[in-house]
């Protein structure tokens, strides 16, 4: 019987849990660092685009010069909905917390559930729709009254808005998929999210930055995105899509570790248990999930 040896299988699994981790440790950058959403998410995908284009040039060899016609329009459309989702996912943590902005994220998949049929013309599978309602449950306990003028309610409205505007980004995605190399994906997205972000910097003028944050900004974009989302591809060599789907729903949890240990930030208990539900409800959809049709979840590496 041969024997396998030990890196076989723990290189991989190392490089996906590295890189759901500082999936989850970037919410915490809404915090670290005080400035409007507008600057965080615009240096984010600035130095995200910078170290992603450095990396094709060096070390992958990605032809990023080579985009097919029709998919320049997709790749500005994606970079919008990145800028869009990413700006809501930073304001849910900076009005309430990053536990809440963390899990209402999460329910992404619950609006996948319903609008990928619509788009695709596929059926809507039943196990999808129990999801979807369990979700929805978990929601409820996140979301203390119905009342914006409540700091958790806003934030985890702010959070939905993050994960509706990251599901249509994951369709979106599933159209554009075939076009170009993964690396060039993500290129693209962040470098065309921080031209979107431009014009309303300088319209709005926002709470601005300070030079203290630019090492955090810096880290953000080039440690928590661009090789967050190379360590996430180079897995995907080496382990099943399933497995990945599973472990991508670990990100809130890892979030929320992080933020206690680092922000001493503390979860009200029906923000565990909803989170808890939400979070379940995604990885067993990921588990269980056929073959046949890619788990959502997948395309967690188009976001980061």
């Amino acid at each position: 019987m041969p024997i396998k040896r030990p890196g076989q299988t723990v290189h991989p699994l190392l490089m996906i849990h590295s890189a759901v981790l500082l999936f989850g440790l970037s919410g915490l950058f809404g915090k670290f660092i005080d400035a409007s959403p507008l600057y965080i998410v615009l240096g984010r995908t600035l130095f995200a685009a910078m170290a992603l284009g450095i990396y094709a040039r060096l070390i992958s060899g990605t032809r990023l010069s080579k985009i097919p016609g029709q998919g320049m329009g997709l790749f500005i459309l994606q970079g919008a909905l990145l800028a869009v989702h990413w700006y809501f996912f930073f304001l849910s943590i900076q009005v309430s917390s990053v536990a809440v902005g963390l899990v209402t994220f999460s329910t992404f998949p619950l609006f996948v559930t319903f609008l990928e049929p619509l788009v695709f013309k596929e059926p809507l599978d039943s196990r999808d729709i129990l999801t979807a309602l369990v979700v929805f449950s978990g929601i409820c306990l996140v979301i203390p009254e119905p009342d914006l003028s409540n700091q958790t309610t806003l934030g985890g409205f702010y959070g939905i808005l993050s994960g509706l505007t990251f599901a249509i980004l994951a369709l979106v995605n599933r159209k554009n998929v075939r076009l170009s190399d993964p690396v060039a994906v993500a290129f693209y997205q962040n470098l065309f999210a921080a031209l979107c972000l431009v014009v309303p910097v300088i319209l709005i003028r926002p709470r601005t930055l300070t030079t203290t944050d630019l090492p955090a900004l810096i880290f953000l974009g080039v440690v928590c995105t661009a090789l967050s989302h190379t360590l996430f591809i180079s897995s995907l060599k080496k382990i099943r899509a399933q497995t990945a789907s599973v472990i991508t729903g670990l990100e809130p949890v890892y979030g929320i570790v992080l933020a206690f240990f680092l922000l001493k930030e503390v979860p009200a208990p029906s923000t565990l248990t909803g989170g808890g539900i939400i979070i379940g409800a995604s990885i067993a959809a990921g588990y269980l999930a056929s073959p046949k049709r890619p788990p959502s979840r997948n395309h967690k590496k188009e976001r980061e």
